[in-house]
């Protein structure tokens, strides 16, 4: 048996039997080719085995760990990020890349059922679950209909209570659509994941209790951290 895969059995059983507890991270390159008595490149062959078979992941600048659960991220009715992770018996939090404005073009201003230059939010986040990015999201919103959303947004914290200071105190899924697709080296970044690994991704738009849109959404997921389900006829959230 080739040493990289005798490497990949030993790590594999390591974390069965809970020697490496999951989110840990595992010792690096130098010391396991020093453990094992072989070179870097057969030890990055055996991660790289244990990565593809979902054992591990690789964080750019940060190194290999131990992959936890993978979320049940539920498309409801009513789909909200906080209570998705909390219902995954995970901890919610994320962080603001930014908030700006721009010009409405394509799948936004159809989305939003504007004219092409209608000025438009655009609300970039990082969500995480346990403290791990878990996705990219760029999230728009009609200007004309909430000019006071960054400084609602900066006070409320979240979307659902930004909205409903806004007044819009119900809103509901219209649309999820998912596709697959080879990650943007900037979303990688951010995600903390190789640049080589797909991501999943994901347009909704919620529609207020008239049937007008309140917000588009794009999503980018990291693949191996994720799942997508779908709930339909589900109307908690």
């Amino acid at each position: 048996m080739a040493l990289w895969r005798q490497i990949a059995l030993r790590l594999e059983k390591d974390i069965v039997d809970g020697r490496h507890q999951p989110g840990e991270r595992l010792p690096t390159e130098h010391r396991l080719a020093e453990e094992f008595g072989v070179n870097r490149h057969t030890v990055r062959r055996a991660v790289a085995s244990l990565e593809a078979n979902g054992l591990v992941r690789i964080e750019q600048g940060r190194g290999t760990f131990v992959q936890e659960s993978v979320v049940d991220y539920r498309v409801k009715q009513r789909t909200r990020f906080s209570e998705n992770i909390l219902d995954a018996r995970q901890e919610p939090s994320g962080r603001i890349l930014s908030v700006r404005e721009e010009a409405a073009e394509g799948a936004v201003a159809k989305a939003l059922e504007l004219r092409k230059g209608a000025i438009v939010w655009v609300i970039e986040r990082v969500g995480e679950a346990n403290g791990r990015p878990i996705s990219v999201a760029s999230h728009y919103f009609v200007k004309a209909r909430f000019p006071a959303l960054p400084e609602i947004f900066a006070a409320a914290g979240t979307i659902s209570a930004t909205l409903e200071r806004l007044g819009v105190g119900d809103y509901i899924r219209k649309i999820t659509r998912v596709t697959a697709r080879a990650a943007r080296a900037a979303d990688a970044r951010l995600l903390q994941q190789a640049p080589n690994k797909p991501i999943l991704l994901t347009e909704g738009i919620n529609i207020d209790a008239s049937g007008r849109p309140v917000e588009y959404s794009v999503g980018r997921w990291a693949s191996d951290r994720v799942q997508i389900v779908f709930e339909p006829g589900s109307d908690h959230g």
